[in-house]
């Protein structure tokens, strides 16, 4: 499993050297003027979450709520809470979309955030539950490289749940509005450009990728 949410770089590098992009990987990487720059100090973001919380989630196609146990895997719950209220995932676009089975999202559009949070890995969670329909669960090669990557299962994906992949909370909106993200990219974006490149590689290759307009900690 360790190949299924860790896409090898360098998949359509050829069309991004033509397009420029891989100059644009080269550089050292920038904050971007709108990143808050509480993102740039991760240990500044570590602290636990509420045991429950709901997170609204604004997208190009429209707005879902995200409820999150912390019960069913405390780190990837905590982590989950500070991402979402430091602004980490507004942005971010749904870079692996495969229908039937998983949306993945959470490399950052600025590479010096990528750069910050890229081997931060979070302890192991043992799954508790299953990656069922509509829940969402932390991405990982193995279950101790955890970091900000996260999707929402399609499907009955109870498979992953002997590698160690631990969901967290889940989709409680309608599944239809979710199923309207775009998936005709496939799992083409090569998430090493986007690491290195950022939203700037996303928009000139792959521009018609939905995205997350702001996620938030409903009060």
């Amino acid at each position: 499993m360790t190949s299924t949410f860790r896409a090898s770089a360098g998949v359509i590098v050829a069309i991004a050297f033509a397009l420029g992009i891989t100059a644009l990987a080269q550089q050292a990487p920038q904050p971007q003027p709108s990143t808050p720059a509480i993102l740039l100090e991760p240990s500044k973001l570590s602290g636990p979450g509420p045991d429950m919380y709901k997170v609204i989630v604004e997208t190009s196609v429209g707005t879902f709520v995200i409820q999150v146990h912390r019960a069913w895997a405390p780190h990837g719950a905590d982590r989950f809470y500070n991402l979402v209220k430091s602004g980490y995932y507004d942005g971010n676009r749904f870079f692996r979309v495969v229908k039937k089975f998983v949306a993945q999202f959470g490399i950052h559009g600025d590479p010096a955030v990528n750069a910050a949070w890229n081997k931060l890995f979070l302890p192991v969670d043992r799954a508790r539950l299953s990656n069922t329909r509509g829940r969402l669960t932390f991405a990982q090669g193995t279950p101790d490289t955890r970091t900000t990557q996260v999707f929402i299962n399609f499907g009955d994906n109870s498979k992953l749940d002997i590698d160690g992949f631990a969901p967290f909370g889940e989709i409680v909106t309608s599944m239809l509005l979710v199923e309207r993200i775009y998936a005709e990219y496939g799992e083409t974006p090569d998430q090493g450009l986007i690491q290195a490149a950022g939203n700037p590689y996303l928009l000139q290759v792959f521009p018609r990728l939905s995205f997350i307009r702001k996620a938030t900690i409903e009060e």
